[in-house]
């Protein structure tokens, strides 16, 4: 087993809202009747259902409740056995689901409020990300400036598979105000489900949706890229959460394959792709989707050309490792440092 380095950060763990109701204290007088006159009761997205044996490890799994929805346990499983500097908290509650503007607003600031409290206030190494009402981007960027008043507050989060790609011309602003404010920008796995989750349509098992995500991301990393995010604000840092890496080597020797063939039409890419990725582009460890063999292992990291793309995660509560072993076999001491101490520093200048 690679040896954990104690400090590092986790820049991937997921506190789970245990109720709809959990939000009240977070919301108006107007919302709070809302909620309860519409007899509301829960937003849990089907990316991770809560019985599927990949949302949480079994011994991660509480007896009665939702994984992840403890800070006890999170400080038991995660926190104090890996040692951990600063662990940043990405909640995937379905607030970015709802299609109403004014009640997505009104969510993503009652879950933001959620997480400074329950969580942020009661263990100083936790760190938090902004979640946005994607729907409205003025009123994504109103909800980031007032969250970054907050200096825990680290991080963005969008979901991959959203309304739009993200390298549109019209969410500029929200990566505007994140590059101001030394925010990273955070790209989960996930889904509004507003669209089909495959670029064929509705699949009909869990597998096509969890094997589709990789595709996605690949989608979103062509938009980013060829819309021209990065020659607009160079100083952004975007992170691809568990995306997986493997796919990466082959994907960026395709765009820069076309990238060169029919660069005239995209003058602002002055740069190419893998120059662009190395720069702005950071992705979580896990789920670590590489073959197991430490050769091949390094053959990757080779292939990727950079030390640097590589932050360390946990995915707690999430089913991706067994025991300690959150770092794949083969990586030098040199490396594993870089990806758990030096790399997420450097992408999240607010990381103090």
């Amino acid at each position: 087993m690679t040896s954990l380095i104690a400090g590092g950060v986790d820049c991937d763990v997921h506190p789970a809202v245990p109720h709809l109701t959990s939000l009240l204290p977070h919301l108006n007088d107007y919302w709070r009747d809302q909620v309860t006159t519409r007899g509301m009761v829960d937003l849990i997205s089907q990316s991770y259902p809560q019985n599927s044996p990949i949302t949480a490890r079994e011994d991660w799994r509480p007896e009665a409740g939702k994984p992840g929805a403890s800070l006890a346990d999170m400080q038991r499983h995660v926190l104090d056995p890996f040692e951990v500097g600063h662990a940043i908290c990405n909640p995937l509650y379905g607030v970015q689901m709802v299609f109403s503007e004014d009640m997505q607003t009104a969510f993503c600031r009652a879950l933001n409020d959620w997480l400074a409290k329950e969580w942020l206030d009661r263990d100083t190494r936790l760190r938090g990300s902004i979640v946005i009402p994607t729907q409205s981007v003025e009123k994504a960027v109103a909800e980031i400036e007032r969250c970054a008043q907050d200096p825990r507050f680290v991080q963005v989060l969008m979901l991959v598979m959203g309304d739009t790609p993200l390298g549109k011309r019209a969410l500029w602003p929200i990566y505007e105000a994140a590059e101001r404010l030394d925010l990273a920008i955070g790209v989960h796995a996930g889904s509004a489900y507003h669209n089909p989750p495959t670029a064929v349509g509705w699949g009909s098992y869990h597998i096509e949706d969890y094997v589709g995500q990789a595709q996605a991301f690949q989608t979103q990393l062509t938009s980013l890229i060829v819309e021209g995010v990065f020659a607009r604000h160079p100083r952004l840092k975007m992170v691809m959460l568990e995306s997986g890496i493997s796919w990466l080597p082959p994907y960026l020797w395709r765009l820069h394959k076309f990238w060169r063939g029919v660069r005239m039409e995209t003058p602002w890419v002055d740069r190419a792709p893998l120059e662009i990725v190395r720069s702005n582009i950071r992705f979580s460890l896990q789920p670590f989707d590489a073959p197991r063999e430490p050769a091949t292992l390094i053959r990757l990291f080779d292939h990727m050309q950079s030390d640097e793309l590589v932050l360390f995660s946990t995915d707690y509560p999430h089913w991706q490792f067994d025991g300690q072993d959150a770092l794949p076999e083969g990586l030098s001491p040199d490396l594993v440092r870089k990806i758990m101490i030096d790399n997420p520093h450097a992408t999240y200048p607010r990381l103090t």
